[in-house]
């Protein structure tokens, strides 16, 4: 076979299991589980459910039976009279459907297969009718309006019977509306109505009562409650008040206590303080004294070397003058040699001229000793009043820098202020300047001198003018 042989082969091939596949598929039926399928024919009557089955043409036959739930209404057009003789009419709503298990299943196909739904609901109505008007006919109307459960209860177990001929089952049964003519039903309830009237006035009035009751005691326990809220209200102020007087009295003793602590620490740091200050005062006004001493003898020193360089002076200026008049006489008498009473007269007046020489280096020294001893007598006069001030002057920064020496060693200083017209720093910087108006009183107890009187005196100095001041002095 060549190849296209071959293609046309197995397409035939395949149309022809097509061909078998939708044969197959129009053969086979199939069944919901919400229906069932009646299969009849050569093989007998078959129920299939929830499956598929083959149907062969010709030779079985098949139709479909729904197993849906039925709902319709029941509502017979005749009045029902009830167990009193009361015509009432009752509209119902009826659940039925055809039971699942295959003998009710086939029950249901012999009765109902060949019916519409239609005429398959008309048959099922009349037979629940029937049944409704039985049993209503057992009834109260006070008990089917009161008691519909009841009613419907008693109506699936009568339909059951019946119902199970014809393969159904009742799923449920409910009263929708019961209503009568002669107006039985709304004047059933006027008794009931006028005595939960009656109960609802008097209920009423019991709880306008009690009400009117517990307001009252609510009132009266409300006042009791105030009036005691009020008793503790003044008893918890008064205790207040007693505790706020005990705690001002505490703090008030309290701020007295360390007012006396901080008044007496500071009366013992003044007191050191000041004890401190005195001994300062009276290291440096020895100090002081000493510092003048020495400067006293330092200048003695010198004024004693002053006078002895003038004397040396003096000494040598008068000393020169005589040897030169000796070498004058020594030449006169050596150019008058030849002269015995010249030289003679020369040897006389030589030596004379030297005991006079003498005399008079006797006498200027004498003299300049005097003299020195008046201008130094002058010079410490004028030394006393200008250079003692000078030294006085130049000598007050230091003095007032030892005075504060003992603050600079302080390392911390806690200033506790109680009032007054200095408190705190103002008091320190007080102190130091006391200390610093108390040096000149220092120098006038020490010296005997006023300062005034100094400053006037270095004034007057001043305003001489230097050639008098020169003068003076010799």
């Amino acid at each position: 076979m060549n190849p296209f042989q071959i293609v046309v082969v197995v397409a035939l091939m395949a149309l022809a299991f097509l061909f078998l596949v939708s044969i197959f598929a129009r053969l086979f039926r199939k069944a919901g589980p919400h229906q069932a399928l009646i299969v009849y024919g050569f093989r007998g009557t078959r129920i299939i459910k929830g499956r598929g089955t083959v149907i062969f043409p010709m030779i079985e036959n098949a139709r479909e039976l729904s197993l849906e739930l039925m709902s319709f209404d029941v509502a017979p057009q005749q009045d029902l009279y009830t167990k009193q003789g009361v015509a009432v009419t009752v509209e119902a709503v009826a659940q039925i459907k055809v039971k699942s298990d295959p003998e009710s299943i086939q029950t249901a196909a012999e009765q109902f297969l060949t019916k519409t739904d239609q005429n398959r609901e008309s048959l099922i109505r009349l037979v629940m009718e029937g049944h409704l008007r039985g049993i209503i006919g057992q009834l109260t109307v006070e008990q089917i309006v009161k008691e519909p459960e009841m009613v419907g209860d008693r109506m699936r177990s009568t339909c059951a019977a019946d119902m199970n001929k014809m393969g159904l089952e009742v799923i449920s049964f409910t009263i929708k509306e019961v209503r009568d003519k002669n107006e039985y039903i709304s004047n059933m309830g006027r008794p009931d109505i006028a005595r939960i009237k009656r109960d609802a006035d008097v209920a009423t009035a019991e709880a306008e009562r009690d009400t009117a009751i517990r307001r009252a005691q609510a009132l009266r326990e409300s006042a009791i409650s105030k009036a005691q809220a009020d008793q503790e209200r003044v008893l918890a102020e008064t205790l207040s008040v007693a505790k706020q007087s005990e705690a001002q009295r505490d703090l008030q003793i309290k701020q007295a206590e360390y007012l006396e602590t901080v008044k007496r620490q500071q009366a013992t740091a003044d007191k050191a303080y000041e004890i401190q200050t005195n001994v300062m005062q009276q290291t440096v006004i020895a100090e002081q004294v000493k510092i003048q001493q020495i400067e006293k003898e330092h200048e003695i020193l010198v004024q004693d070397a002053e006078i002895q360089r003038r004397e040396r002076e003096l000494i040598a200026t008068v000393l020169k003058s005589a040897e030169i008049e000796g070498r004058r006489i020594q030449t006169i008498a050596s150019a008058n040699r030849q002269r015995l009473i010249s030289e003679a007269e020369g040897q006389a007046m030589a030596t004379r001229a030297v005991g006079e020489a003498e005399a008079e280096i006797t006498f200027k020294k004498g003299e300049a000793e005097a003299r020195a001893m008046n201008v130094k007598a002058e010079a410490y006069q004028e030394y006393n009043q200008a250079a003692v001030v000078d030294k006085l002057i130049s000598m007050m920064p230091q003095i007032v820098k030892e005075l504060a020496a003992p603050l600079a060693n302080i390392d911390r200083i806690t200033v506790v202020s109680t009032g007054g017209e200095t408190a705190g720093m103002d008091k320190i910087t007080g102190d130091i300047t006391k200390m610093a108006a108390q040096i000149p009183a220092l120098f006038e107890t020490l010296s005997g001198m006023k300062m005034a009187d100094l400053f006037a005196n270095v004034n007057k100095i001043g305003e001489r003018p230097v050639v008098e001041v020169l003068q003076d002095r010799k």
